[in-house]
């Protein structure tokens, strides 16, 4: 499969993003007026609640059994280290650079969460269907390839709805901290000693507080912010997937042409189908104001750029071979393809709808999104090119 064909097949899905931004900024300029920032909102709150579920519920369901689980279990674990890994690099970028901190959660997002849905699963079969490609029988690979990529896809939703919904709400809560003391300081111009005698009061009292918070009530509020976070409406539709998917007599009663509840798979697909579609709307909406105000500096998209398509790859290819000389892989060079792909992929668009959901970041993070996946139509090639090399 040669380099041209290559960027053709990598780039169709990037450019589908752009396009479809391109119409949801139309929509917001002032000329056309038919996508004000309330608009925005109120799409971006049914995406959330009943698009994004529904998406997670009906790939799961349909797509992972239990005997998939058991034997791709390193992808969870391999999608893990894409998290993690590119977290500690995001946090190291964010302590080099110094940005605002409320955009501090927004860039260790960008740097960490991968779009693991609408690229694998349009770029895998696509490959699969090339004359030249390396990995046989054309309608096997596509079966099979799909398959992967619709795994892929379920776990990067329930990684994102968890991990990533923490950071952007970490975001959004340092934001606020920051307005309350830009009105706090507006206020003390009026009565300055009102107010260092209430600084004066208060601050024991909040030190006192924070003294008393031991280990075990750090924990307990730990665990109750996961189990907060598990109940998002992305999350509780993939644990609700994941349950239909490993349970068989529950999968074979919305899955399948004779399955009796059907009805219930075909809505949800249905109702998953806009999720992507209104994400990119939305995030293409942010752009023009976000193009105007944005705080994001150029060395800022540089960073994230370096560490999503330059150090990620790079530790993707390492950590892939590493495990399949432990004999921890299937021998399908497919999957392993899957696996160094998921290391290369531009940022979650579902990063956008977060910050519009909590009102923090969204032009910057429109930016952030245009410079990225502009990058990525010539950083996919570059990589599935290398990938391919060393698999075939």
């Amino acid at each position: 499969m040669g380099f041209w064909s290559l960027l053709e097949v990598a780039s169709m899905p990037v450019i589908q993003v752009l396009f479809i931004s391109v119409v949801g900024a139309f929509l917001a300029t002032d000329r056309c007026k038919l996508f004000p920032v309330e608009a925005r909102n109120s799409m971006n709150k049914v995406v959330f609640v009943l698009f994004a579920p529904a998406l997670m519920f009906a790939n799961l369901a349909q797509t992972v059994t239990l005997e998939d689980m058991i034997s791709w279990w390193f992808m969870p674990v391999n999608m893990g280290l894409t998290f993690l890994l590119g977290g500690i690099l995001g946090w190291i970028v964010v302590k080099i650079l110094k940005p605002p901190p409320y955009l501090e959660g927004l860039i260790v997002a960008t740097c960490s969460s991968g779009n693991m849905g609408n690229l694998p699963i349009i770029l895998v079969p696509a490959i699969c269907d090339e004359d030249k490609s390396p990995f046989g029988n054309r309608s096997v690979c596509r079966t099979v390839g799909l398959s992967y990529a619709s795994f892929s896809m379920a776990l990067g939703g329930f990684y994102i709805w968890t991990y990533t919904f923490r950071l952007i709400k970490g975001s959004a809560m340092k934001f606020k901290d920051i307005e309350s003391e830009q009105k706090a300081i507006r206020s003390s111009n009026s009565d300055l000693e009102a107010d260092h005698k209430s600084h004066l009061l208060g601050a024991p009292e909040e030190t006192l507080v924070k003294q008393e918070t031991g280990f075990w009530r750090k924990g307990v509020d730990f665990l109750h912010e996961i189990f907060e976070e598990l109940r998002a409406p992305p999350s509780v539709g993939a644990i609700i997937g994941f349950i239909f998917g490993a349970v068989t007599w529950l999968r074979n009663l919305i899955i399948g042409d004779d399955a009796p509840l059907r009805i219930v798979q075909t809505t949800a697909k249905l109702l998953g189908d806009g999720t992507i579609p209104c994400m990119t709307i939305i995030l293409g909406g942010n752009l023009i104001q976000g193009l105007r105000s944005s705080a994001v500096k150029p060395v800022v998209v540089l960073g994230i750029v370096c560490v999503r398509y330059i150090l990620l790859p790079i530790i993707g290819i390492g950590i892939v071979k590493s495990a399949e000389s432990f004999g921890f892989l299937p021998a399908d060079p497919l999957f392993q393809y899957v696996l160094m792909l998921q290391f290369t992929l531009p940022p979650a668009m579902n990063i956008g709808t977060m910050t519009q959901l909590y009102n923090v970041g969204q032009d910057e993070c429109s930016v952030l999104m245009l410079w990225t996946y502009l990058v990525a139509i010539l950083a996919l090639t570059v990589w599935s090119t290398i990938f391919l090399h060393l698999l075939v």
